[in-house]
């Protein structure tokens, strides 16, 4: 069986989930959601990428640090590792910083120290399409794992295959 990896970009999976009304994290079922993106493949790794939330002392920061820790540790539970950035306060947002660095890092260093044949993108970053081709050259394979709502024609082009979830398969990985 050929070896996959399942590399999750958290940030832009919360927000495509989130506008299909689909919020809850924690009720999420990681460990069916590999089983349906990756069900052809040995899964030797599944990292999903987040920037850190750091508490300011405020209740809203404490709040949101104390959510993303009960969310890595419902990642772990499901097998997932995690890999985190740093966040960058501008006014009144944040910034997500470093994430898809890791994740092209993750993807060339997967292909180039023969750790997986086949990586399982999810991710719509078309910033990540240069470590794509290479590990394309590579002779290894790139899917896409998008969402029908929103797809990246971009990423779908660049990509060995591609596979885009709906709202129905993705409402089916929530825990009740």
């Amino acid at each position: 069986m050929k070896k996959a990896i399942i590399l999750i970009d958290g940030s832009n999976f919360y927000f495509k989930l989130k506008k299909l009304n689909l919020r809850n994290l924690l009720r999420f079922n990681f460990s069916e959601f590999k089983q349906l993106t990756a069900s052809e493949y040995q899964v030797v790794k599944a990292i999903y990428y987040i920037g850190a939330i750091k508490s300011d002392g405020s209740r809203k920061s404490q709040q949101m640090f104390n959510n993303q820790r009960k969310l890595l540790l419902s990642l772990k539970k499901h097998g997932l590792e995690y890999s985190l950035g740093y966040l960058l306060k501008s006014g009144k947002s944040f910034h997500e910083k470093g994430v898809d660095v890791k994740i092209a890092v993750d993807i060339l260093v997967a292909a180039y120290e023969n750790l997986a044949d086949h990586t399982v993108l999810v991710s719509s970053d078309t910033d990540l399409i240069p470590a794509i081709k290479k590990v394309r050259e590579k002779g290894k394979t790139v899917e896409y794992v998008g969402f029908s709502h929103q797809p990246s024609s971009a990423m779908i082009k660049n990509c060995s295959s591609y596979k885009l979830l709906t709202k129905r398969e993705l409402k089916t990985l929530l825990k009740t």
